[in-house]
């Protein structure tokens, strides 16, 4: 049964995950209480976190709300470095993680609106190549390891661009290959080995390099590139197993 579990949570595809983890998150994070590590999502201690992800990462899942190491770093972010918790913003989360998804939807600041074409957390039904908003609608775009999935990724870019009004920025995290130059992208790789074996994912369509900023900037946006893990202290890195190599990308409009 433990070998069961564990495969469900490393192996099965995040919107598939998120249908039973309003099941099994309750349980898990009864039996794993603790002070060893702590969410600063779900505000609890834990003896551990699960590993996840193909290279099975160790101490990255969190029992109780499934935040992984990135979201718990785009946390401490948010919280210390924007306006996102003290501000009336309208928000646009597209293929939203279900850690976030509980708590913003319960801030009273947010006009707080979720899309996806298959997450069962998603409002509006959209592909994020045209997105059914008019222009200059939202103060902020969450799209976190989404761009790396999706068919035409500029195109995704300027939509996100579009619906964003003058001024608002948006979030748009990818898995970056800090040692590539250049992003890798070749269409004629359909199968899900080839893709697992050059984009380090079985549904990922490319692995970025360097130039994901020149991508962005290509879109319209101002880019900061923001090693945010350096200016936490090391207390706090390691309690909540951030990921040190997390790169965040603030994306804003003009």
């Amino acid at each position: 049964m433990r070998r069961a579990k564990l495969f469900l949570i490393q192996k099965l595809p995040r919107h598939q995950l998120i249908r039973f983890s309003f099941i099994f998150s309750n349980i898990f994070s009864i039996f794993l209480k603790g002070n060893k590590h702590y969410c600063p999502i779900c505000e609890t201690g834990f003896s551990r976190f699960f590993s996840y992800g193909s290279k099975n990462r160790n101490n990255s899942l969190c029992p109780g709300c499934l935040s992984l190491e990135r979201h718990r770093l785009l946390w401490f972010y948010l919280k210390n470095e924007t306006n996102f918790f003290r501000d009336k913003l309208k928000v646009l989360h597209l293929a939203p993680e279900q850690c976030f998804y509980r708590k913003f939807k319960k801030m009273s600041n947010l006009e707080y609106v979720t899309g996806d074409l298959n997450s069962p957390l998603a409002e509006v039904k959209l592909d994020i190549h045209k997105m059914p908003f008019t222009d200059n609608l939202f103060d902020v775009v969450f799209a976190n390891h989404v761009l790396e999935h999706v068919e035409d990724d500029v195109k995704a870019m300027k939509e996100v661009y579009r619906v964003l009004k003058p001024g608002g920025w948006a979030i748009l995290q990818v898995p970056i290959d800090t040692k590539r130059d250049r992003t890798l992208e070749d269409k004629n790789i359909v199968e899900p080995i080839d893709r697992e074996r050059l984009f380090g994912q079985y549904d990922h369509l490319r692995l970025y390099g360097r130039d994901y900023i020149d991508r962005l900037a290509s879109a319209g946006f101002n880019v900061q590139a923001k090693r945010y893990c350096e200016q936490l202290n090391e207390a706090t890195v390691t309690k909540s197993n951030l990921m040190q190599s997390e790169i965040i990308y603030i994306a804003k409009k003009k």
